[in-house]
């Protein structure tokens, strides 16, 4: 099958390189002039003339990440050396929290819970027994459960410095928003699933190079076209095939003589439902596929959205090259709310770069409740914030990078599109129906799903 990618996210170039592995012919088509959508390459001012390679929001992955993990090593990236792998730690400046031994799960659990520094030995038993609880459960609560509700009658300590950075960290929704069940599904699958599962992997290279990039010269490498700057203004059915209109226009007379058996949108939802609500004006398109599309559309667009930021920073201090990432607690001394959930010390991460050294990433998950997303306002809280907890006075700002549109709203009651939408039109993304929240697992393993259904389709 010819089959045209729409997107050259993560979703988009898991899906491409699972059509590959399938022996099938993808095409992958990006609007902007970078691959990795929300997981990208960023260039930083980092001296006179000089710039320096962060990425579009500070991520980390987690061992639990095997689909990640799998296809970076078929396009030739090695994990062990392009991520620093520690046990799960969230630990704040006072050498309160929790940190992870090394040791089989779910023992590093259990042993990490019962060690926790600053914590009473009445909160370490309540979190141990209301994690045998989840797995006794199954993991599994009531679909309309908040992850506040299975946690109710946690002690506050344990809410506010283990289960809320965790919740936020994850789904990006505080607590009393976001969905129980879903929650359980990562806890589990990090927490519980398997050795490694839990272990914090940080990037020490751009997101972009992490594997989107490896994946296109990989597939250009079996012939397989990635084209980048090349929007798809429309799609055109074509009988049981589909037409391809772009706006590049170097592609775009090679594109008019080209048909593809199937495309697969792996934008984000607002440009995927632009492009679904098209098709449906298709007077050739059968009139079932047509509601179908737009009903699509409906869903796709009435996902809520939650911004995330990364404040790009530059101090003289240094965190403990053992642990280059600090938790930061939410309110200050006054009780006023506090932005940041985590700090990262990039020169950890990038020895060898001296850019990088000094350059501090601070995370706000969910900037979308409580915060102001005016980069200037929140880059000042941050700052404030850093010389608070940190006691860093010298700190200044890089630059502030807000994703307004960053993830779909992880709540109990979401309703996420299907990825089938009919008559050979596909979607994938991590905002798809699927069990795992916005994450790059998420996107990556909603790219190999619809691509593994699509090849199904096309043998029956």
């Amino acid at each position: 099958m010819k089959v045209a990618i729409v997107g050259g996210g993560w979703a988009g170039m898991a899906a491409a390189v699972q059509l590959s592995l399938s022996g099938h012919q993808p095409t992958v088509f990006e609007a902007s002039r970078q691959l990795g959508g929300r997981g990208r390459n960023l260039d930083l001012p980092g001296g006179i003339n000089a710039t320096v390679t962060v990425d579009n929001g500070q991520h980390i992955l987690i061992g639990a990440y095997a689909e990640c993990l799998r296809l970076m090593k078929v396009v030739g990236v090695e994990p062990e050396a392009a991520l620093l792998r520690k046990p799960l730690a969230i630990r704040y400046a006072n050498g309160s929290g929790i940190r992870f031994p090394k040791l089989p799960a779910p023992l590093d659990a259990l042993v990490g819970i019962a060690s926790a520094s600053g914590w009473s030995l009445g909160e370490r038993a309540a979190l141990l027994t209301r994690a045998v609880r989840w797995r006794l459960q199954g993991f599994r609560c009531a679909d309309q459960a908040t992850v506040a509700d299975i946690c109710n009658g946690l002690p506050k300590r344990l809410l506010n410095e283990f289960i809320e950075p965790l919740c936020v960290s994850a789904l990006n929704l505080s607590a009393a928003q976001a969905s129980g069940s879903i929650f359980l599904r990562v806890l589990h699958d990090s927490l519980f699933a398997g050795t490694g599962g839990s272990h914090f992997l940080v990037p020490r290279c751009g997101l972009g190079d992490l594997f989107p990039v490896p994946a296109a010269q990989w597939l250009q490498s079996r012939g397989h076209a990635v084209h980048t700057a090349s929007r798809i203004q429309e799609l055109t059915a074509q009988g049981q095939q589909w037409l391809l209109r772009t706006s590049n226009q170097a592609i775009a007379s090679e594109l008019e003589q080209t048909r593809f058996d199937a495309v697969l949108m792996a934008c984000p939802p607002h440009e995927a439902a632009r492009l679904a609500l098209l098709a449906a004006e298709d007077e050739r398109l059968p009139a079932i596929d047509g509601v179908h599309y737009q009903n699509w559309a409906q869903t796709a667009q009435a996902l809520e959205h939650t911004a995330i930021a990364t404040v790009y920073a530059r101090t003289s201090h240094r965190l403990c090259e053992n642990l280059p990432w600090l938790a930061l607690q939410n309110n200050n001394h006054h009780g006023q709310q506090m932005p940041a959930q985590f700090v990262f010390d990039r020169g950890h991460l990038h020895t060898q770069d001296a850019a990088q050294q000094g350059l501090m990433a601070f995370v706000i998950s969910d900037c979308s409740t409580g915060h102001d997303t005016d980069r200037e306002a929140l880059q000042h809280q941050v700052l404030e914030q850093a010389r608070q907890q940190l006691g860093w006075q010298d700190i200044e700002a890089v630059q502030t990078v807000v994703e307004k549109r960053a993830t779909f709203a992880c709540r109990p009651d979401v309703k996420r599109p299907d990825m089938k939408l009919g008559h050979g039109l596909w979607a994938c993304g991590d905002y798809i129906a699927g069990a795992y929240p916005a994450t790059l697992e998420g996107a990556v393993r909603s790219g190999i799903a619809a691509a593994d259904e699509l090849v199904k389709a096309d043998q029956s």
